[in-house]
């Protein structure tokens, strides 16, 4: 099989691999909307990432993928954990003084931004038109969706805590990007969600976690640990090998085109044309990045 076809294939796997890993992450605030009364978001998030990074570590161990591998704590697997911990925190600590809607797009509207400016010193990956397009329409999209809801309260610590979020996840995927040139996919997300875990610890033991004791809560817990951590990262970490770093992160907005997907069809919301037009953007968007073209192009002279 020529070079250019194989690589194009590669690039279609992987951003095939991170929109599938958007989606599950999409349902994280419907499964949040079955969880009994008295479920914190902090306490959830901590719940996420224990029960994640623990399916995550066996999972690794069970298929053999520490075998041979050394020098795990490395700069990158301590800044993927670091990331991944501090993103939960701030993420829940801006949506809940910014408002669900303001704070879930700053979060995740800034990453793809952050991951562009971080991917070119790190990786020398160097964000093309087609990129810059493909994220304004996501973005533009995604805002759409907030001004839909009606929910736009400007808290400047709120906001700046949401923008936290998205540079913690922007870092977090550029150093996860550093850490698969040298490790197993399975393996890398295992250590830093399990070192993530431990560092959310303290937030854990702090918490009320009676909701987990109801079986609607135990279901919750299991979903956002197994489907939207443990196999969600799975498929992102495959995915983000293929592609640059900006690319996978702008792919990561399909998670809120999902989540507004499932308010309308299993939470029963209603939506306008306003958000209607706000979730074909995101479409377009990322059909604009994903159309079997070079997304990037690397600086002359770096080698392949």
């Amino acid at each position: 099989m020529p070079v250019n076809k194989r690589a194009r294939q590669n690039k279609q796997s992987g951003q095939w691999l991170v929109m599938a890993a958007a989606v599950f992450w999409g349902t994280t605030g419907t499964a949040q909307a079955f969880a009994p009364d008295g479920a914190q978001p902090s306490s959830v998030g901590a719940v996420r990432l224990i029960v994640g990074g623990f399916t995550l570590l066996l999972f690794a161990a069970l298929r053999g993928a520490f075998r041979g591998q050394k020098q795990w704590l490395s700069r990158a697997t301590i800044t993927a954990a670091v990331c991944i911990a501090l993103y939960q925190l701030c993420f829940f600590a801006g949506v809940a003084r910014t408002g669900v809607a303001a704070g879930t797009i700053v979060a995740i509207g800034s990453a793809p931004i952050f991951a562009g400016l971080i991917g070119l010193p790190v990786h020398g990956e160097r964000p093309g038109w087609r990129w810059g397009i493909a994220t304004t329409l996501a973005v533009l999209g995604c805002a759409f969706l907030i001004a839909d809801s009606g929910e736009l309260r400007v808290n400047l610590s709120g906001i700046l805590l949401a923008l936290g979020a998205g540079l913690a996840y922007a870092t977090y995927a550029v150093a996860s990007k550093r850490l698969l040139e040298k490790q197993p996919p399975e393996a890398a997300m295992a250590i830093v969600f399990s070192l993530g875990a431990v560092l959310l610890l303290p937030v854990l033991v702090t918490s009320d976690l009676t909701w987990i004791a109801k079986p609607r809560g135990l279901g919750v817990a299991l979903h956002l640990g197994l489907v939207t951590t443990a196999i969600a990262y799975i498929l992102f970490s495959r995915g983000l090998k293929l592609i640059p770093v900006a690319t996978a992160v702008t792919l990561s907005l399909a998670e809120p085109l999902t989540a507004a997907l499932l308010g309308l069809v299993v939470l029963g919301e209603q939506h306008t044309p306003l958000a209607l037009g706000g979730i074909g953007l995101i479409l377009s968007g990322l059909f604009t990045l994903s159309v079997n073209q070079v997304i990037f192009h690397k600086p002359s002279g770096m080698p392949n």
